[in-house]
C-alpha cells in the first residue's frame, strides 16, 4: 500500500489549456493572471511553491488584445543594459506594431510569475499566437468537443456526468 496519498505521477502531469485572447472579453490583466495561475499550478490540489507543477497555456488571438483606458498609447516598456545613457523606452501601441501582441501577453504573465528559477521554465509553457490556428489542436483539454479553458466548471462537471451515463447506458 502506497504512503504519498495525491502526490502521484498522475497528479503531476500537464495538460495543455485553451485560451481565445480576441474573443474573451477579460483585459490583458485578467487573462494574464488565469494564465499565470495555470502556467504555477495553483489550480491543481498538489500546489506547491518550490516545484514546477503547472501546465501549458495556448494564447491565440493576440492581436485583439483589450486593454482598458489609454493604456495601449500611454504605457511605457522600458529596457536598460545598466551602461550610461541605454535607457530605452517603447509605448504598448509600437510593442504590438513590432512584435504582436504575444509579447505584450507574455510580458503582462511574466510580471504575475514569482521573481525565482521557476519563472522562465514556467513562461517557456506558455505559446501565443497572433491568428487562431496554432499547432498544438490536439494536446488541448476538451470536454463534449470543445475546448476547456478552465474558467467555468459547470461545462466540466455537466460533459463528465454526461460521459458517465452513457457508459452506464449500454
Amino acid at each position: 500500500m502506497s504512503q504519498t496519498i495525491g502526490k502521484t505521477r498522475l497528479a503531476y502531469s500537464r495538460t495543455w489549456h485553451y485560451i481565445d485572447v480576441g474573443s474573451d472579453s477579460r483585459s490583458l490583466g485578467r487573462i494574464a493572471s488565469s494564465i499565470a495561475v495555470f502556467l504555477m499550478g495553483k489550480h491543481k490540489p498538489i500546489y506547491d511553491p518550490s516545484t514546477d507543477c503547472g501546465d501549458y497555456v495556448v494564447a491565440c488571438g493576440c492581436h485583439d488584445i483589450h486593454v482598458t483606458g489609454k493604456k495601449r498609447q500611454q504605457k511605457q516598456y522600458y529596457t536598460h543594459n545598466t551602461r550610461p545613457g541605454s535607457l530605452k523606452q517603447m509605448s504598448m501601441e509600437r510593442m504590438i506594431e513590432k512584435w504582436g501582441g504575444g509579447e505584450v501577453l507574455k510580458k503582462a504573465v511574466r510580471g504575475m510569475l514569482p521573481k525565482n528559477r521557476l519563472r522562465d521554465k514556467r513562461l517557456a509553457r506558455l505559446k501565443v499566437f497572433e491568428g487562431t490556428s496554432h499547432p498544438y489542436k490536439a494536446n488541448i483539454v476538451r470536454f463534449a468537443g470543445k475546448p476547456f479553458t478552465g474558467d467555468k466548471p459547470g461545462p466540466v462537471m455537466q460533459a463528465i456526468e454526461a460521459s458517465k451515463e452513457m457508459k452506464a447506458s449500454p
